[in-house]
């Protein structure tokens, strides 16, 4: 069904009809009540400790003994906290977080062209989320820390992620 013809339909309902729908949709879907609780109580600070904790137990985990090192999983949090539209601040915080996260657990561990690469992609969604919501100079400090790391310890595809800082003129 097109948006047009959706709006179309919803015209034709009356408003306990409406209700009626709305309220089954938060009933029958997990992601519409998701949506609905936190546009009406957000706690950003709180989905943001929590997304934080399960990207970090993903490189450092407390309950097993290897960590997965997955990027999919902040990628989730990430996708998820656009979808229901958090604070771009906390947002670029969070891909931040992950960088970082990332760093610390290459400095113990052996990792390989496609962790990289990964984090190549990470960094290139961060500066482009930053530049685009005008935050490049509240995480310049915390980005060009990330870019010195992963020059001081010759991560594979440096220049592409000079590539990506030269873009915005960030380093001066």
């Amino acid at each position: 069904m097109s948006k047009r013809a959706l709006k179309k339909y919803l015209d034709q309902l009356k408003k306990p009809d409406l209700e009626e729908q709305l309220i089954d949709l938060y009933m029958r879907f997990p992601e519409v009540k998701k949506y609905y609780d936190f546009v009406f109580n957000p706690k950003e600070d709180k989905l943001l400790q929590e997304a934080k904790t399960k990207i970090s137990n993903e490189y450092f985990p407390l309950k097993r003994r290897r960590p997965r090192a997955r990027r999919s999983v902040a990628q989730k949090y990430i996708k998820h906290f656009k979808t229901l539209g958090v604070d771009s601040y906390l947002l670029s915080d969070l891909m931040l977080f992950n960088l970082e996260t990332a760093q610390r657990y290459s400095k113990r561990h052996t990792v390989n062209d496609a962790f990289y690469k990964s984090m190549l992609n990470s960094f290139n969604e961060l500066i482009t989320h930053t530049a685009i919501h005008g935050l490049l100079a509240e995480f310049k400090n915390r980005i060009i820390k990330v870019f010195t790391f992963l020059t001081d310890r010759n991560w594979s595809f440096q220049e592409e992620f000079q590539r990506t800082l030269d873009k915005v003129d960030l380093l001066d």
